[in-house]
């Protein structure tokens, strides 16, 4: 039976967070023993794990439960001790060390050992990093880190393509699209809620609070479409550092009442079910799985055009507009538009979850 191990920084809330509980469940009922091992502890997904996959921490406590001084600090110890963390918490333990996420974890799997080394790349690396000093320093350390893996997996042909531009590196490069466990998202979206209206028209966009998400931009083409009397709600569902920012902004537009920040769920699905429109209108993706999770729940779909327009192709009832406020403005308004023709319309979906799983055991 091989060992395998993937490194994440936590298991909370996110969209490569849920892919890998998926994943790892999975696996762990093949011929195959996985371990995930994070940096922080206490992730809300962790008890989404079947018995099978075995859970280990670098760190006692979670991300949220330490101060910004400590957050520094295991910072710190990641990038000056990754040598001697390594030793103790993974070299020789596995047969394969799968580094599923960018940035620290990435870094301390790629110290040298008897492994099988992957990296994955889940985001475009070329807008993830800015084009500063302290940018091209890190660019220049990701190489370095990047050369030592035996393969690198992109969750989309688009990530790939971005990461060649940055990276001029070696290492043998593969696209596989996230797995999702579609019965699972039918199942955990029966989940009764009440606080959205099934009457209305509801837009609803799953995404971290960060600058990347572009939700301020939301917010604007929000109340431009509410002051020209185009009746509709938009939800959030997710949190992040700019909560406040967002909410004062949300109270200077006066849209209280219909633009609503629902903050973190562990689970999504239903509140996906229960809206019309489900939306992804970032700056930049590395896909944008949860766009994938709408599908299989029926919904009609509206992206900006990112590395997400993969996740959308061969799929008729979308929109993929340009990254503007002016282009996401009249796709919204055309939407709301024909809103009854959209709650009516179905298209069912069926996600090929086998040749997905057939193409990362090969990668073992």
């Amino acid at each position: 039976m091989k060992r395998i191990v993937f490194g994440i920084t936590n298991l909370n809330l996110g969209g490569a967070e849920r892919v890998l509980v998926d994943l790892a469940n999975r696996l762990s009922k093949e011929n195959f023993d996985v371990t995930i091992q994070t940096i922080y502890s206490n992730g809300v997904l962790e008890k989404s794990l079947n018995s099978n996959v075995k859970v280990e921490s670098i760190e006692a406590g979670s991300y949220e439960d330490l101060s910004k001084l400590e957050k520094i600090k295991v910072s710190l110890k990641m990038l000056f001790f990754k040598k001697a963390i390594y030793k103790k918490y993974i070299k020789d333990k596995y047969d394969i060390e799968i580094a599923f996420l960018e940035g620290a974890i990435t870094n301390l799997f790629s110290v040298n050992g008897n492994a099988k080394k992957i990296a994955w790349v889940h985001t475009d690396l070329s807008m993830a990093i800015r084009n500063n000093i302290k940018g091209k320093l890190k660019r220049k350390m990701n190489s370095k880190i990047y050369n030592k893996y035996e393969k690198i997996i992109f969750v989309s042909k688009d990530s790939l393509e971005k990461f060649n531009e940055v990276y001029k590196i070696n290492t043998k490069k593969q696209v596989i699209y996230n797995y999702i466990d579609s019965d699972n998202v039918i199942q955990k979206s029966n989940e009764e809620i009440d606080i959205i209206d099934v009457n209305e028209f509801n837009f609803l966009e799953v995404a971290r609070l960060v600058e990347s998400k572009a939700i301020d931009r939301i917010i604007d083409v929000h109340s431009k479409l509410i002051s020209k009397r185009y009746k509709h709600k938009f939800f959030i569902v997710g949190d992040g550092p700019l909560r406040e920012n967002l909410e004062n902004r949300i109270k200077d537009k006066q849209v209280e009442d219909t633009f609503i920040l629902l903050g973190e769920k562990e689970n999504p699905y239903p509140y996906i079910k229960k809206c019309d429109c489900v939306c992804l209108l970032s700056y930049y993706e590395g896909y944008g799985m949860i766009l994938e999770e709408a599908k299989i729940l029926q919904k009609y779909l509206l992206t900006t055009d990112t590395a997400a327009r993969e996740a959308v192709q061969g799929y008729s009832r979308k929109q993929v507009v340009e990254n503007n406020e002016t282009a996401i403005y009249n796709a919204m308004k055309e939407i709301i538009g024909k809103s009854q023709e959209i709650k009516s319309n179905k298209e069912k979906v069926l996600y090929d979850n086998e040749y997905i799983i057939n193409e990362i055991k090969k990668l073992f």
